[in-house]
């Protein structure tokens, strides 16, 4: 069953509760006002009938008939026996006459207030309406008028009633309807909106939102209930391509890691086939073997050194951070770089103290990968500059080479593992192009970012931004490298 039928139900069972309710409390009401009429009536006509029956036996009945020829009057003596006894006579009916056991209710001895009551003629359908009161002489008057015109009343009353309860419950039905419908209207709008909206068309919403009406608080959770559904939809379609991305980029990480394993896995294997061939049996070719075999070993080692970093780093694993001085590790990561290239005129510029809370071991491994990238992919003798500076609650560290530059197409990937960039970067030696992966993994360790680019005419430029801590703002002595 239909909401709207239950509603209309209830309307209807509602309205015939209260009808019926209405109609009982008329019906009674109106009965006993007919009743206390005739009582009245009663009451006027006690005293002449009274005395009409107080007249001799022989004169008494036509004395009341004549004071009261529409009623039933009967007298007794105090023994109860009848000694005057006027029957209800009206034209083209037969006469009235109750049996003595059917006069009820009756006074009892001593009891001077008259007794109201109703009765019942034998083999008819009529009622009197009596009124029994005891005598001065110790008798019985009892007075009778007939009830055919209340019986009347209480039969149209009764038609009227219920007449009007159908016609009001015919009514409440077309209205209720009415109401019933129009109350209805925001759902049934609602029910058409969430109809359509579909997993892809979430971000409508149902009409009719208000705080102050229930229906309004039914929009308003279903809204809430739809926001809910839209944002977990939205993470899940973002979580899906992330898994998509993720999974494209370990097959990918993969393939680029075999690729650069198969390399110097087949220059070992080359190594060992000289020395077995002969090389052990010619010290040169035995040098140049074990030379090889060791070179290789070492470039494997290094690139299964730098996976296990980025996937240490992948995981977040905590790491033993303190406060840094980032002054000392751009001056000493320079001064390696001096030591191992010394042709390169390699420059740094500190302007403050900068302290940032971090591990002292990655954050020289950013700089030595920064500098190293410049040694491999620039000409030998390409100037660089280092420079350390605050920028309010940041450390920034920027790494500018004076190199070919990089092709703005390649700068969005050059943090990017295995990539390297095209040709216009000249390359002195082989690398994985693991570094700047490296660099960007430790600074975001540290909740710091890396930005990459190359302006026109000029090389390479990357700089770092991580979070200073407690430092004490001081200035450091300014300083360029010879």
């Amino acid at each position: 069953m239909s909401l709207r039928v239950r509603l209309l139900a209830a309307v209807l069972f509602a309205a015939l509760i209260a009808l019926v309710i209405v109609d009982i409390a008329t019906y009674t009401l109106v009965t006993r006002a007919q009743l206390d009429q005739v009582d009245a009536d009663l009451e006027r006509s006690h005293p002449p009938i009274e005395r009409a029956a107080s007249e001799p036996a022989a004169r008494a009945e036509q004395a009341i008939r004549d004071v009261a020829p529409a009623s039933y009057v009967e007298v007794r003596d105090a023994r109860g026996t009848v000694t005057v006894a006027v029957a209800l006579r009206r034209a083209g009916s037969p006469a009235l006459q109750p049996a003595a056991d059917d006069l009820e209710p009756k006074p009892g001895p001593g009891d001077d207030e008259a007794v109201f009551g109703t009765i019942r003629i034998r083999g008819s359908d009529e009622a009197l309406r009596v009124r029994v009161s005891r005598q001065s002489n110790g008798g019985v008057l009892v007075i009778g008028q007939p009830l055919d015109h209340v019986e009347q009343t209480r039969k149209r009353m009764i038609a009227v009633l219920v007449g009007g309860t159908l016609a009001a419950l015919a009514a409440a039905a077309v209205i209720g309807a009415w109401f019933v419908r129009l109350g209805l209207a925001p759902l049934s709008a609602m029910e058409r909106a969430t109809a359509d909206i579909t997993e892809s068309d979430l971000d409508r919403r149902v009409p009719g939102e208000a705080p102050q009406t229930e229906v309004g608080r039914l929009a308003g959770t279903i809204n809430t209930m739809l926001e809910r559904l839209d944002g977990a939809f939205r993470q899940r379609e973002e979580l899906v391509d992330e898994l998509r991305v993720s999974e494209a980029r370990m097959r990918r990480f993969v393939g680029d890691a075999s690729h650069e394993l198969r390399t110097p896995l087949a220059a070992t294997a080359a190594y060992a086939e000289l020395f077995e061939r002969g090389a052990r049996n010619h010290p040169e070719d035995l040098e140049r073997a074990m030379t090889g075999i060791r070179s290789e070993t070492a470039r494997m080692a290094q690139l299964v050194d730098d996976l296990l970093l980025l996937a240490e780093l992948d995981e977040h694993r905590p790491t033993s951070m303190a406060e840094v001085d980032l002054v000392d590790i751009a001056v000493e990561a320079v001064h390696a770089a001096r030591t191992v290239a010394p042709d390169r005129h390699i420059t740094v510029r500190v302007d403050d103290v900068v302290v940032v809370n971090g591990d002292s071991g990655r954050l020289r491994q950013v700089l030595d990968n920064l500098l190293a990238n410049v040694r491999t992919h620039t000409p030998e003798r390409t100037a660089c500059q280092v420079e350390l500076r605050r920028e309010g609650s940041q450390a920034v560290l920027t790494v500018t080479d004076e190199g070919p530059g990089v092709a703005p197409a390649d700068l969005t990937s050059m943090t990017e593992r295995f990539f390297r960039a095209d040709a216009s970067r000249a390359r002195s030696s082989g690398g994985a192009g693991l570094g700047l992966s490296i660099v960007a993994a430790i600074v975001d360790a540290h909740g710091g970012t890396i930005v990459i680019d190359s302006p026109p005419g000029a090389g390479l430029r990357v700089v770092v931004r991580i979070p200073t801590v407690g430092a004490e703002s001081g200035q450091a002595p300014a300083g360029e490298g010879p």
